[in-house]
């Protein structure tokens, strides 16, 4: 077989605010590969199939991120959350045919891989599409499910606030605090937004860039569980009307209320006796049942990625932003 493109996207730039599509991130189409005889060296060879558009790509642009990240290098290609099928295989726990997926799967067509070593070999559902497992499926609902399981100690009959509402996450945290019997507060930027968090049962959905935030909570609360994305005015609010004993997940602030303050980072849930195998019986089953609903903004084409990333930044994306890179 005689080689063929190896499309990529290169990372060109560290940028000051937002990226700029084709400047900072670079759609590259002069590589080539052969499929049939690129050595694997005891590796295995992937065709990228789905990958995932998140802000944290965006941190991950800066000067001097956070090593444990791994900030993206410059003329490098980027690197995220993504599922890639197994065509050539010299790594015995690997086997053509299956799914690999992983914080590590390289933004370009195919990739060699020496090991698993961060990446998984994927169960998937039967009823379930890929782009599923980089959502509600995957990291996204990883967060809302294991951050609630672990920290929410959720009552019937106590009041949740959720900000972000409408989100990735948001939106699965509402249904996880409805299911739990909670009375559900949720914010978002837009009316459609506010429409959506209402269809998934939030019982006081408002916009907070028309609503005040502190005269919603001070009728509906106090809050009991408060999963805040935002930071600032509105996590002030959120802890000014707080109820002793609230817990409050994502940001670490600081009050003078007795509460119980947690940071949502999957990594060490997962290494939780249980919790990573209890996600994986339990929410594929509440997705393909209905139970949880999502949403999904699917964009085709791996020169689409600095577009669909802007669009998370600005907040235009209408779903869970997912690059479909190739079918299989």
């Amino acid at each position: 077989m005689s080689p063929i493109p190896n499309a990529r996207v290169l990372f060109n730039f560290h940028p000051e605010s937002y990226p700029i599509p084709g400047e900072t991130t670079v759609y590259d189409t002069t590589k080539t590969i052969d499929l049939q005889s690129v050595p694997l060296n005891g590796g295995f060879l992937i065709k990228t199939l789905v990958l995932s558009i998140d802000p944290f790509l965006r941190y991950r642009m800066n000067r001097g991120a956070d090593d444990r990240v791994g900030g993206f290098q410059i003329g490098a290609p980027l690197d995220g959350f993504g599922i890639g099928v197994v065509l050539r295989s010299e790594t015995p726990e690997v086997q053509v045919g299956e799914y690999v997926y992983g914080i590590t799967i390289i933004f370009q067509e195919y990739t060699v891989y020496p090991a698993l070593d961060q990446l998984q070999i994927l169960k998937k559902h039967p009823e379930l599409p890929l782009s599923a497992y980089l959502g509600a499926a995957g990291m996204t609902g990883q967060t809302a499910y294991l951050g609630w399981k672990a920290y929410a100690d959720a009552k019937p009959g106590e009041v949740a606030f959720v900000t972000t509402g409408a989100g990735a996450v948001g939106s699965i945290v509402i249904q996880l605090a409805k299911q739990a019997g909670m009375k559900v507060i949720a914010s978002a930027g837009s009316e459609a937004k506010v429409e959506f968090m209402r269809s998934l049962g939030a019982d006081v959905a408002f916009n907070y860039k028309t609503t005040d935030t502190r005269a919603i909570l001070e009728k509906e609360g106090p809050i009991n569980v408060f999963w805040d994305h935002i930071g600032g005015e509105i996590t002030d609010a959120g802890i000014e009307y707080a109820a002793e004993g609230a817990r409050i997940l994502k940001f670490p602030l600081i009050s003078l209320k007795s509460l119980h303050i947690h940071g949502i980072f999957v990594p060490p849930l997962l290494q939780i006796p249980g919790y990573r195998d209890e996600f994986y019986e339990v929410m594929p089953r509440k997705l393909v049942s209905g139970e949880i609903k999502h949403v999904e903004d699917l964009t085709t084409g791996l020169d689409q990625v600095g577009e669909v990333m802007l669009a998370v930044l600005k907040g235009t994306n209408k779903g869970k932003a997912v690059v479909v890179v190739a079918e299989e």
